[in-house]
């Protein structure tokens, strides 16, 4: 089974202080028991990853971490493997609850601004007690978003969820393409996959994979074929495909195929290209 790469999801990061209940709220959004869950204080220890669609952005990464109050040696170790957490996050989500917003709260969302990460605050167990005045009025003084929620009764995560798609940087509401852009509707393109022994058995790569998906989705056509059955391919076309696209290592023996006046490219230049931000010259 395929699945989004980390590097193409939008990863959320949950910080706060142990016990406000961090992992109960990414529990809550994912609708899975994905972390353990205790009334103790540090139930978590390393950061806890967990993919799932948000729509429709589309694919998320919510990164569960240690309380950022931890103590002793330990506490140090998980103090500083959350602190590595803010440097991938594209949004971060600080949880607290009604009087707990203080000096460690101040501190994630320093440090998160001066990355330039957007940041929403979720006062967890609402049903319990809400936030003072003054919690919310320095919020609104620095233009911080805030939902209220409560992990345990599921109320609230609907505005959670809508308050995360608002934050989502642009970037991921783009539809980036990886070779559609290429290939005009109803067009065709030939993607070559070689088959050896270094290739997965019983599956293509995820490049490959990708090709074909988007290719689909952008309503063209796509002739997969070996490097060596490419000429009797390009044959049976009734005209000359919009694109071929090989795997890099059997470049020069597909050029040597395709038609000077075909493009022609590779699975790893379409990924560089989806994948980076490069400047058309």
């Amino acid at each position: 089974m395929q699945s989004t790469p980390k590097s193409l999801r939008l990863h959320v990061g949950i910080f706060g202080r142990r016990n406000v209940g961090k992992s109960s709220l990414l529990n809550a959004i994912t609708r899975q028991q994905v972390s353990i869950v205790s009334p103790f204080a540090g139930t978590t220890t390393d950061p806890v990853e967990k993919p799932m669609e948000l729509l429709p952005l589309g694919p998320v990464l919510f990164v569960d971490t240690a309380g950022v109050d931890d103590e002793g040696a330990l506490g140090g170790l998980r103090i500083e493997r959350t602190k590595a957490v803010l440097d991938r996050v594209d949004l971060g989500v600080v949880v607290t609850e009604a009087g707990g917003w203080g000096a460690f709260e101040e501190a994630l969302v320093a440090e998160l601004s001066a990355r330039h990460v957007p940041v929403l605050v979720v006062f967890n167990k609402a049903d319990l007690r809400a936030p003072a005045a003054n919690e919310i009025e320095r919020l609104d003084r620095g233009g911080i978003p805030r939902v209220m929620v409560s992990a345990t009764a599921g109320t609230g995560i609907l505005d959670l969820r809508e308050a995360l798609l608002r934050l989502a940087p642009a970037d991921f509401f783009d539809n980036r393409r990886l070779v559609s852009d290429l290939v005009p509707p109803g067009e065709v393109a030939v993607l070559v996959v070689p088959i050896d022994k270094e290739a997965p058995k019983g599956r293509l790569i995820l490049p490959q994979v990708m090709a074909i998906r988007d290719l689909l989705d952008g309503e063209s056509m796509a002739l997969v074929t070996q490097e060596r059955e490419l000429r009797t391919a390009l044959t049976r076309l009734a005209r000359p495909p919009a694109l071929v696209v090989t795997d890099s290592q059997a470049f020069l023996k597909v050029a040597a195929d395709v038609p000077r006046d075909v493009p022609m490219t590779s699975f790893s230049i379409l990924m560089a290209r989806f994948q980076g931000d490069l400047t058309e010259q």
